[in-house]
């Protein structure tokens, strides 16, 4: 076992292939390959499982893996402590459901970074158990999401099941968001049976397509029509030209503050939106900046009522 073996093997579960893996660190897919046969030899276990849509790991590589980081962020913090005249790789993968504030916080990170020689920053926009597995698998440091009283059971099983710890950010109550031009925008408040005729926008799961596993809130609500997006510049589009609605905080992003409305849904969906972390992982430095700016960009919207001592 060599640490280059264990970057390898780190670096294919972040990307999600071997090809991809390969790409980004400048190696040839044969290297790749032959590092995990030569681990999957020496340890006795088969690391990944393989597909078309790429690789997966299995249990017994999510275990090594989480050892594999926790090496490799030991070997990193002492050559940064011991190098001459070299300049760190700053390495950064956040997993987030359609949040533009976790977006904003990248890119502050990003922009506090701007003196830094070199690094390598991922930002994944996934499905709630797309989150999950990346964190699980340590392919990304930090996911971002929501639970409340409907599906926090479900998603507290599939934390603990994975080893991750959700830190609350936020809370909100459920508001639904419509076009200002939409029949429904005038009114101080909507009740769930105003929206039945409605279609509804909803971000699409893959194979996690299941109520507690939505994106919105009250996915459960009977809806006749709708329509499945996975970008939020899709949604805005939709909001603005087409007489549907989609329901979340109630926190408009920059890009949804012309032309949308965000009015109170009179329904018991207290959201409360998070962070998960993996419990074997210690967070790092930039890790802990970008939880910070998490932080302070929820601490100055007034509309939600932020967990500070958290």
């Amino acid at each position: 076992m060599t640490l280059q073996q264990l970057r390898y093997l780190v670096a294919i579960a972040e990307y999600g292939s071997i090809n991809a893996a390969a790409t980004n660190l400048f190696a040839s897919q044969s290297n790749l390959s032959t590092a995990v046969r030569d681990l999957e030899k020496e340890f006795g276990i088969t690391i990944f499982t393989r597909s078309n849509r790429g690789v997966t790991p299995t249990n017994e590589g999510t275990e090594l893996l989480g050892y594999a980081r926790q090496v490799l962020e030991q070997a990193d913090m002492l050559e940064n402590r011991y190098a001459k005249g070299q300049n760190a790789q700053l390495r950064l993968a956040v997993s987030t459901q359609h949040y533009a504030f976790s977006v904003e916080a990248f890119i502050k990170t990003a922009e506090d970074c701007s003196s830094q020689a070199e690094y390598d920053f991922i930002l994944r926009e996934a499905a709630t158990g797309e989150i999950i597995s990346d964190v699980a698998t340590f392919r990304s440091e930090i996911g971002i999401l929501y639970i409340d009283s409907f599906n926090q059971r479900v998603l507290g099983k599939a934390f603990d099941d994975a080893n991750l710890e959700f830190h609350p950010l936020f809370a909100a109550d459920a508001h639904v968001f419509v076009g200002e031009n939409h029949p429904l925008a005038k009114k101080e408040s909507i009740d769930p049976d105003d929206l039945e005729d409605w279609p509804r926008y909803s971000f699409e799961q893959g194979t996690e397509n299941s109520f507690y596993f939505s994106e919105e809130p009250l996915a459960y609500l009977p809806h006749k029509r709708i329509i499945r997006i996975s970008d939020r510049g899709t949604l805005t589009n939709l909001l603005t030209s087409f007489n549907g609605y989609t329901i979340a905080t109630g926190v408009l992003s920059p890009e949804m503050l012309q032309g949308i409305a965000s009015i109170p849904l009179n329904a018991d969906a207290h959201m409360r939106v998070g962070y998960l972390i993996h419990r074997e992982r210690k967070p790092s430095k930039l890790l802990l900046a970008y939880i910070d700016n998490l932080k302070q960009i929820i601490k100055s919207n007034p509309t939600v009522e932020s967990y500070l001592g958290e």
